[in-house]
């Protein structure tokens, strides 16, 4: 007999089931390309094409908490435990930058970029002008035999270059957050411009009888989400909420607030409304910081190289000490050297020292060292650390410039005094890494002249002496033997913490000079190259300490929710998913009258614009635990409005709302995600499991727009969680109305969604990978219908 049912169609396609390598703890897809991260238990970051073919595998060596990728898919920003955010290139997975913006774990990390067109701003663009007078900016020297990816900094130079020149970049923030209650926020990655803690706020919570405010205790960030327009942040926290009159080191506070999961609204317009400031700000800002890890390795590699020199030369020539000694002789090397030169007598030691304990081959070895590393610093110098501190020089003067600019960058704590100081200290700089390539020169000269005088005398000594012998100065090696011998001017540069001996004389004609102007500074001949160095960065950071801090004191809390309570032990996962969405609201007649429809986007464009609004509106989804509330079981709960509800917008469009859906019996939530913006995935194992690894599970997609969201009063007292007013309008998820995909394994999270893919990754607990295309074919679907 024939029926009218046809067979049920399976709602999404799976692409393959491949086996990995280890259990998976985070994966995210690329947002631009069919690129999947993943993050094992033993915190390797595996990167896979859409077909499964590896492209790349990664180990820092350290504990892998959090991970997303920049905007345009190019590098991928990696959360460390050790408070450390590293961000590595897509093409190799090379480090490109390691910085350490936290005291704690990373256990967040959200990158977005400015979504708005800037069509009404009449500032004009600004142009970085380095390129037009200096050559590509140095990169840091490395000691022979390290090889590339050792140090941990700056990998793949044409990566970092693409990393670094954010002038052609749309301007874009990472934010991170750690389990202490930190939240910092970078511009282009690699430029630290603010940090808040989320314990320090204090929201106002007018309630029925009176105005309190309230605070966080102990509180752990989960997850942080800038909007597209970079003008709020969402983050969930765990932690304890309690009145701010309650002081924090009062035990007796502990325990008597709201302990559980909450959510924060943070005002972030500051990026939006300073963003043109802020970029030229970062870009200069973040370069200098590049070019002074430049300086800092030159002359750390400077430092390396010609101590390791030196050690070979006092090695070789300290034993005639001991000679001269033990043959009963009371004087120095130096006084002997110069009877040689003078013609005298040779002495006993002078002779056995050359020619037994030195000998012509050892002298030459001792020569190529010393010299080599006398032209590898000379090399350092011009290659790295001089264009360095030009560039340094020439951007900051580019930011004295800006800062001059009062009626534009002085919002932003750009102080020009202090730029003033910065500069200053910059150009000093240069002054130094000129002198200090003039006493290299120098020393390196009267070395080679020392090593050519001796050979000399050793084949005199020997009778070996021929005319191939290269010409000595005896003036220079009188020079050597009072000056360099027993001394090093070049480690003493090379030192912070040494101080250079100038005698009366020079500071007198210097302090002279200092009224032909240019400068001020007559104590720089006693500084050193490494001290100056020190005073340059300082000066640096003190003058880009008050953006940061200015920025930092501009983020404030607009509002927080309780969501739901936590045991007072951990919780060691809480599926949480933030999105911001664009929404029309729009009047529409009705059979039964006039009422407001709150509709996404993809309502059809004919819509009459006259008629519509759009709006960016948060949509937070979580699953509550069980153990939260007694009377709610196996429920998430989908929020929307929370930041819309503070801009007293227009009524029915921007109240805040929420809706708890009840999964299917038999299932439980093992991990979820906001999807195609009116879409959330949920992924489900069975109940019935008899072990971790045994039994089944499914993945089902519910359409957000038909859901009866109620709304939630702000105005009352925030001592009990209002998700708990909802229990009686709880939505009943059914299996045979909704998008479900039956997957023949027990899953684990994470659960990774590519909204602009169109495709899911679920990992089985049984070490498996399984790729569903969840858009549908609707060819297929009208065949099957």
């Amino acid at each position: 007999m024939e029926t009218d049912e046809a067979p049920r169609l399976l709602p999404f396609q799976l692409q393959f089931d491949k086996p990995v390598v280890s259990p998976i703890k985070i994966a995210e897809w690329n947002p631009e390309k069919d690129l999947l991260a993943m993050v094992t238990e033993d915190s390797k970051i595996l990167l896979h094409r859409f077909n499964w073919q590896r492209l790349w595998t990664i180990s820092p060596g350290r504990c892998i908490t959090s991970l997303c990728w920049r905007p345009d898919g190019k590098a991928i920003a990696v959360g460390l435990e050790d408070g450390f955010v590293s961000l590595h290139d897509v093409e190799n997975g090379k480090l490109l930058r390691s910085v350490k913006s936290h005291s704690a774990a990373v256990v967040c990390l959200h990158w977005e970029e400015n979504g708005q067109e800037d069509s009404s701003s009449n500032v004009p663009i600004y142009e970085d002008r380095t390129s037009r007078f200096f050559p590509s900016a140095p990169r840091v020297p490395r000691l022979p035999g390290v090889v590339g990816g050792d140090a941990g900094f700056l990998d793949g130079e044409d990566s970092f270059q693409e990393l670094s020149n954010s002038s052609h970049q749309r301007f874009n923030i990472l934010c991170s957050g750690d389990k202490d209650g930190s939240v910092c926020f970078s511009i282009f990655g690699i430029f630290l411009i603010g940090k808040i803690n989320i314990h320090k706020f204090s929201v106002c919570t007018p309630s029925l009888d009176n105005k309190a405010t309230h605070r966080l205790l102990n509180a752990s960030i989960h997850k942080v989400v800038l909007s597209k327009d970079l003008c709020h942040l969402t983050l969930t926290c765990s932690g304890e909420m309690v009145e701010d009159r309650v002081e924090i080191t009062d035990k007796r506070a502990i325990g008597k607030g709201l302990l559980g999961l909450h959510c924060l609204v943070l005002d972030t317009s500051i990026f939006l409304k300073r963003k043109n400031e802020l970029h030229q700000v970062a870009q200069q800002a973040s370069n200098i910081e590049e070019l002074i890890e430049v300086i800092r390795a030159s002359l750390s590699v400077s430092s390396k190289q010609w101590s390791d020199a030196m050690r070979t030369f006092h090695e070789r020539f300290d034993p005639l000490c001991t000679m001269i000694i033990d043959h009963g002789l009371d004087s120095i090397p130096q006084e002997e050297f110069l009877s040689l030169l003078c013609g005298a007598r040779t002495s006993p030691p002078i002779h056995q020292f050359l020619v037994n304990s030195l000998g012509e081959v050892g002298l030459k070895r001792v020569a190529k060292v010393v010299c080599s590393a006398g032209k590898e610093l000379q090399l350092v110098v011009l290659d790295h650390l001089q264009p360095a501190a030009e560039i340094i020089g020439f951007r900051m003067g580019e930011l004295r410039g800006l800062s001059r600019w009062r009626a534009r960058f002085k919002g932003i704590g750009l102080d020009e005094a202090l730029m003033n100081h910065a500069t200053d200290k910059a150009g000093m700089l240069l002054v130094q890494v000129e002198r200090f390539m003039m006493v290299l020169s120098s020393v390196v000269q009267q070395f080679s002249n020392f090593f050519s005088w001796l050979l000399k005398c050793i084949k005199m000594l020997m009778s070996e002496l021929n005319d191939q012998l290269i010409p000595c100065n005896s003036e220079l090696v009188v020079l050597f033997l009072r000056y360099l011998y027993g001394q090093d001017p070049i480690q003493l540069l090379l030192t912070a913490s040494e101080v250079v001996e100038i005698d009366p004389g020079t500071m007198d004609r210097v302090k002279e000079l200092v009224q032909f102007g240019g400068f001020s500074d007559c104590e720089y001949l006693r500084r050193t190259l490494a001290e100056e160095f020190q005073l340059m960065e300082s000066g640096f950071k003190e003058a880009i300490l008050m953006p940061f801090t200015a920025i930092s004191k501009r983020v404030l809390c607009n509002d927080f929710l309780p969501l739901f309570p936590i045991p007072s032990s951990p919780v060691s996962y809480v599926p949480t998913t933030i999105s911001y969405y664009k929404w029309y609201c729009t009047l529409v007649e009705l059979v039964f009258g006039l009422t407001w429809i709150i509709g996404l986007k993809i309502i059809s464009d004919t819509l009459d614009v006259a008629s519509s609004h759009d709006n960016l509106v948060d949509y937070i989804s979580f699953r509550i635990p069980d153990e939260s509330f007694s009377d709610i079981s196996n429920c998430i709960g989908i929020l929307r409005g929370l930041m819309h509800d503070l801009r007293n917008g227009e009524k029915g469009c921007n109240s805040l709302e929420a809706v708890l859906l009840c999964i299917p019996d038999g299932y439980h939530c093992v991990d979820l995600s906001l999807y195609k913006e009116s879409q959330i995935v949920l992924l489900l194992n069975e109940t019935t499991g008899t072990s971790e690894t045994s039994g089944n599970a499914c993945m089902m997609i519910v359409d957000a727009i038909g859901l009866p969201f109620a709304s939630i009063s702000r105005f009352t007292s925030p001592n009990h969680w209002k998700l708990q007013g909802l229990k009686d309008s709880i939505v009943y998820l059914q299996m045979e109305t909704e998008k479900v995909r039956s997957i023949p394994h027990f899953v684990i999270a994470p659960l990774a969604v590519s909204a602009s893919r169109g495709v899911a990754c679920v990992f089985a607990a049984r070490k498996r990978a399984l790729v569903y295309i969840l858009e549908e074919d609707e060819d297929e679907v009208s065949d099957a219908e």
